[in-house]
């Protein structure tokens, strides 16, 4: 398999034309998201369209899957081209702020969003517009969402816990809540790097738990881990 690959279970994806590479927060947001009673999803930011791909092979539901990046939308189409669930993925080249104007509601949203605010931009230009929220900041994401998201839907995003604490303060102040939450620790030994946070209309108790994805070294992991991603990578 080359790096210009990255080959699942029952799908593969190519990846030569994506500024942002298959990674380990999009396998971990496909696996965690509960499909279960959605009939229609919307995948914000989709790249390659690895977590379209993760969330067809898992539901029965009606996938649209948009990026503002046209390297991304053709990579994209190529994927969900090659799959078996392509007659229910549909894939679109256009911006979450033009997107909602004119879109119906969604069961389901889900996105790995663009989550540098202050750091360094990456030359590549693709490249920044995927890691830094200039082309899709928080307050864009969350209006798309509540635009866009049903009264009984559930908005499933990944994010540093440092950024996740400002989306999750911005979220509660227009009335979507945090109702599940899983913190994800790459290391026994370290602190938490990312959260997992489920969203819905509807205020109630968080569940809350974490996931601890390597032991204590690298490629040793966790039977918690690879019971997660299990019907994806090939490896567990």
């Amino acid at each position: 398999m080359s790096s210009q690959e990255f080959v699942f279970k029952q799908f593969k994806i190519l990846q030569d034309k994506c500024a942002m590479k298959v990674g380990t927060d999009a396998v971990l947001l496909g696996s965690w998201v509960n499909t279960s009673n959605a009939k229609t999803i919307l995948d914000i930011g989709t790249g390659t369209g690895i977590i379209a791909l993760m969330l067809a092979q898992k539901s029965d539901a009606t996938i649209d899957a948009i990026d503002i990046d046209k390297n991304a939308f053709v990579q994209a189409s190529e994927n969900i081209a090659g799959c078996k669930w392509k007659e229910r993925i549909q894939i679109h080249h256009i911006s979450l702020q033009q997107y909602c104007t004119n879109s119906s509601k969604y069961d389901l949203i889900v996105s790995n969003p663009p989550y540098f605010v202050d750091s360094s931009k990456a030359s590549e230009e693709s490249r920044t517009n995927a890691r830094h929220t200039d082309q899709l900041p928080f307050s864009d994401l969350l209006n798309g969402v509540l635009n866009l998201l049903n009264p009984t839907g559930s908005f499933y995003v990944i994010l540093p816990t440092k950024e996740s604490q400002v989306f999750r303060d911005m979220a509660e102040e227009q009335n979507l809540f945090l109702t599940k939450l899983t913190r994800v620790i790459t290391l026994a030994d370290r602190p938490e790097k990312r959260l997992l946070m489920q969203f819905e209309f509807t205020k109630k108790t968080v569940e809350e738990n974490f996931i601890t994805i390597e032991k204590d070294e690298r490629h040793s992991y966790t039977d918690e881990y690879k019971e997660l991603t299990k019907d994806y990578y090939l490896a567990f």
